[in-house]
């Protein structure tokens, strides 16, 4: 005799004995494969760590040396001028990573300030380039002919746009006061509007890929042969599947935001002395080059960040391949 209960099983699971099977969506899946990536799992543990300390940063230097533009003369050495006290650069528990030369400046303090400019720049040029770029990339991928054709040669033009002698001769003629801003927002401000801006074309060529291979999938058609607008398709059938894509992307473009960054700082027209940054504090750091401390603590701050957003980001990717294991 037939079991009652199997003639009203859910469509979505299946029952062995007591035990019920349920299907799981792709977030669940990808979780899942993301999971078992212990190197992924330790870069988003050390983002999710930075982060932490980054927004902590004014209550840490409390406890150690102090705010990042605070001088040190008394820890200068007396014997060698504009070098400090002590063995590897001053280290000592007040000051972990030891003192700048000339100034005396806490470099502990400042690695963790520079922090909150490069992910502040970091993931703000981010966001306008994800935004700008899947607008652009789902409209030309979805609508084709003339409006692909017009929107695929700006990514052309903007691609071919030499961006760092942009933002080298925009960073050194703009004025200290524009638009109601001045001093460090504004370049604040600059730097995320030139670094956001002119890098959506390489999400938008991804985001109009994805759209045109999806614009042809059985959900379109159904939606379209059930009456649905072109603004219902794009934002409720088509948006949701690129979120994967995008977030990937997005992972591994924020790396090379920050070290954009740090690229203008080094080069004097990114942020502005004396507020604290990983570029800023290499391009302070050249002039000496028996004062190895001085260098390597920024230098590995920006090595440290970038690693665990690739690795983060592969582990994303993979993750939400339907063809991985």
């Amino acid at each position: 005799m037939e079991d009652p209960s199997l003639s009203h099983a859910d469509p979505e699971a299946v029952l062995v004995g007591e035990k019920q099977i349920e299907g799981r969506s792709l977030s669940q899946i990808a979780w899942g494969k993301l999971r078992r990536d212990k190197v992924a799992l330790a870069g988003g543990a050390f983002i999710v760590f930075l982060i932490l300390v980054a927004i902590l940063a004014p209550l840490i230097v409390k406890i150690t040396g102090g705010p990042p533009n605070a001088y040190h003369e008394d820890l200068l050495s007396p014997y060698i001028p504009n070098i400090p006290a002590g063995d590897f650069g001053g280290m000592s528990w007040r000051h972990p990573m030891g003192l700048e030369t000339v100034s005396g400046r806490d470099i502990f303090s400042r690695v963790l300030y520079g922090a909150r400019i490069s992910l502040l720049i970091a993931i703000l040029a981010t966001m306008l380039s994800v935004a700008i770029g899947t607008t652009v990339g789902i409209i030309a991928g979805f609508f084709g002919g003339w409006v692909d054709a017009i929107l695929s040669r700006i990514m052309d033009m903007f691609l071919a746009f030499p961006l760092l002698v942009f933002a080298i001769a925009l960073s050194g003629v703009f004025p200290d006061k524009a638009f109601g801003f001045s001093g460090l927002p504004l370049r604040l401000g600059l730097l995320i509007f030139v670094i956001g801006f002119f890098n959506w074309p390489y999400i938008g060529r991804i985001v109009r890929g994805q759209t045109i291979s999806l614009r042809e999938r059985e959900y379109v058609e159904a939606a379209r042969s059930l009456g649905a607008r072109r603004p219902y398709i794009l934002f409720t059938e088509l948006l949701p599947n690129l979120l994967a894509p995008i977030l990937v992307y997005s992972t591994l473009i924020i790396p090379t935001n920050i070290l954009f960054e740090a690229a203008l700082s080094f080069l004097g027209v990114g942020i502005p002395p004396p507020t604290a940054s990983w570029g800023g504090m290499l391009a302070d750091a050249v002039t000496f080059y028996t004062v190895p401390h001085f260098m390597f603590w920024p230098g590995l701050a920006i090595f440290a960040t970038v690693l665990a957003f690739n690795l983060f980001g592969d582990g994303l990717r993979d993750a939400f391949d339907p063809r991985g294991r």
